[in-house]
């Protein structure tokens, strides 16, 4: 007798319906185990090791194991199958498929979970994206869960696909038999929204650095990677954590978007079973160009797409390997990575904020009159560590200072991450109706064409452009963000058109350029 019942797999961070199809052969023979099981259809070692789960859970649940030899099919056959997620599926194929269940209401049912040899059912990554695939399946009566994957899996499937938590094989197969009815689990996103902000760490904490702050909010308003170079001590990581804090909050889509990516690395939990908060990922100097992009056998998404639709802080740039660094300029210009393997290929979102810190020399003081000792070859060395290409795909570059004493000793009187949050909420609406139709979504988007259309220049203003580039020799990348960086300032400043002055602001945060220029003027 062949049963069917169907489940999903994760592919990157899609997921694809697979149907289970159990098969067992009339036989006088023992139980099913010792190789009597065969699961075909490009299984996983994890996969393969289920009949080792589920022979014993059987017999933990008081079912008899179905006897003689069994095959099970995981379809369509092409599609790599990996992960303990299919546990349940298998389990209850094959007690149908000998008989002890009925195979006609399980076709119904989709089934999803790891088991234990005691018959429990253990959490699975990607429920949400899992969820969400097989509720746009056609005839399902319901799908089954591990309880902690419930409110997961209920918010991705909606009114779509009833859900139901399930503790055991035993539970289970007591709802598909219909033994057991209980209510489909409801959750809604309304309920998991909430707003954050009063946990955020707020910028009224922070002392002076009114030029790194102005950074941060022209960063915020219009989606632009920022690097702040200073002393160690100067605040930069301080001023990296409160970004999030006035970036705009995040739309359903958003949430959503963010909330599968870390769903299918595991990172969810029962209580918090969405992001809702704009992310915020400080990799180590350490980490591996995989561990940073992504990557592996089966590719899956590293540091920077856990980072989509927040901030990536990477603190003390240089010190990151040159070839971690360099993978970073697909995902700044195109807003994705494709990771190719032997395998196959997967794209990732990595739609984020680079906000970077460094030193200004190896020693990190930067002055002589701080104590730097450190010879003009050495920093430039050491400046050289972060490649020009990629020093161009960030808009803003500021210094952030030493503070004074009396800075020190007063009480910090900066604003707040809300008023700061608010004018950069008023220039992301302007920037919405501005693109509205176009396929932008903030000016750190624009493209060449976006540019010619949006970034209109007075004669003035184009006059102190030609200066500028023939002065430090801006590269054409540059020189489009200068024109991005000022349409946000004009965008904070209310002003339709971009003025001189937004242009002379702009040109004061390409401090790579700047240094360039004044290099070769000893």
């Amino acid at each position: 007798m062949i049963s069917k019942v169907r489940s999903a797999a994760v592919i990157g961070i899609d997921a694809w319906t697979v149907e289970i199809e159990a098969d067992v052969s009339a036989s006088s023979g023992v139980p099913g185990r010792d190789g009597m099981v065969s699961i075909v259809g490009l299984p996983d070692a994890a996969v393969k090791e289920s009949r080792d789960r589920i022979y014993p859970a059987f017999a933990s649940s008081g079912f008899v194991p179905p006897r003689g030899s069994a095959v099970v099919n995981l379809a369509p056959a092409d599609l790599r199958k990996e992960g303990a997620a299919f546990d349940l599926g298998i389990a209850l194929g094959l007690l149908a498929a000998s008989g002890n269940l009925d195979p006609g209401r399980l076709a119904g049912f989709a089934a999803l979970g790891e088991l234990a040899l005691d018959g429990s059912l253990r959490p699975v990554r990607g429920a949400l994206p899992l969820a969400d695939r097989l509720a746009s399946e056609k005839g399902l009566a319901g799908l089954l869960v591990p309880g902690p994957n419930a409110r997961e899996a209920a918010l991705a499937a909606g009114d779509r696909l009833p859900v139901y938590p399930v503790k055991s094989l035993r539970d289970a197969v007591r709802i598909v038999s219909g033994e057991l009815s209980p209510a489909p689990f409801r959750a809604s996103l309304s309920e998991y929204i909430a707003d954050h902000r009063g946990r955020e760490p707020d910028f009224d904490e922070v002392k002076g650095q009114p030029l790194a702050r102005r950074a941060l909010e022209i960063a915020a308003a219009g989606g632009h990677n920022v690097l702040m170079i200073g002393s160690p001590g100067t605040g930069k990581s301080m001023l990296a954590m409160r970004l999030p804090g006035i970036l705009p909050p995040m739309t359903l889509a958003e949430t959503l978007e963010t909330s599968r990516i870390h769903s299918v690395l595991g990172l969810l939990s029962s209580g918090e079973p969405i992001v809702n908060a704009r992310p915020f990922r400080a990799p180590h100097h350490t980490i591996s160009d995989a561990g940073l992009i992504g990557g592996g056998h089966d590719p899956h998404p590293g540091e920077i797409s856990l980072a989509h639709n927040g901030v990536l802080f990477l603190d003390e740039l240089p010190e990151f390997k040159r070839s971690v660094l360099e993978v970073l300029r697909q995902p700044l210009e195109n807003g994705f990575i494709t990771i190719s393997r032997a395998t196959g290929s997967c794209t990732f979102p990595a739609r984020f904020i680079l906000c970077a810190a460094m030193n200004p020399c190896p020693c990190g003081m930067g002055d002589p009159e701080l104590g730097c000792t450190c010879k003009i070859d050495e920093k430039r060395r050491y400046q050289k560590r972060i490649s020009g290409p990629l020093l161009d795909r960030i808009d803003l570059q500021v210094d952030v200072r030493q503070l004074s004493q009396e800075e020190l000793l007063r009480a910090p009187d900066g604003e707040s991450s809300a008023s700061i949050r608010r004018r950069v909420a008023i220039a992301r609406r302007i920037q919405e109706r501005r693109y509205a139709g176009s396929g932008f979504y903030c000016n750190a988007q624009l493209d060449s064409r976006g540019l010619r259309q949006f970034c209109a220049v007075s004669p003035a203003g184009e006059s102190m452009l030609r200066s500028a580039i023939a002065r430090f020799q801006l590269s054409p990348r540059a020189f489009d963000r200068i024109l991005k960086v000022a349409r946000t300032i004009a965008d904070l400043a209310g002003k339709q058109n971009i003025a001189e002055d937004h242009l002379f602001e702009a040109l004061t945060y390409r401090r790579s350029s700047l240094l360039s220029f004044c290099e070769k003027g000893r």
